[in-house]
């Protein structure tokens, strides 16, 4: 089942993300502040009560950049990934987004090739842009 965020889901978020992206999650304090912001919405997947993913975007005034996308790993292969990345995308063009912009390691081909499957194409690429020194390619997807 597909839904909204809500407060509620933020722990359990959050203890998804830490699982998914040690040492490079978004704390529960990250997660709690762009929930609130007024700018954001996201979207959860859940399993009998358990969240298996996620993702979520935050507005500007003219674009908008998804922070982050996770989903379990027994549950990657069954299209959670690409609902919650549709739904996203539908929401930035429902906002009269101009673009929506997100980083993607250079080894993550999966989310690669799901994203240039949805029509994003790459910008450029932010060198050591995460912690472990690992590159990022800046990706966007225009709604003009």
């Amino acid at each position: 089942m597909f839904r909204p965020w809500e407060f509620k889901d933020l722990m359990g978020i959050s203890l998804l993300e830490k699982d998914l992206f040690p040492g490079t999650a978004w704390t529960f304090q990250m997660l709690a502040d762009s929930f609130h912001s007024g700018k954001f919405y996201g979207v959860v997947c859940e399993e009998d009560g358990l969240i298996v993913g996620y993702g979520g975007v935050t507005f500007g005034v003219e674009d908008a950049e998804i922070d982050n996308i996770g989903v379990r790993e027994v549950y990657r292969g069954e299209g959670i990934g690409k609902t919650i990345l549709g739904q996203l995308v539908k929401k930035a063009k429902e906002k009269k987004m101009n673009r929506i912009f997100l980083e993607v390691r250079v080894s993550n081909t999966p989310a690669m090739l799901l994203y240039l499957h949805h029509g994003f194409h790459g910008l450029y690429t932010r060198p050591r842009y995460y912690p472990d020194g690992e590159d990022a390619v800046v990706m966007v997807r225009e709604f003009l």
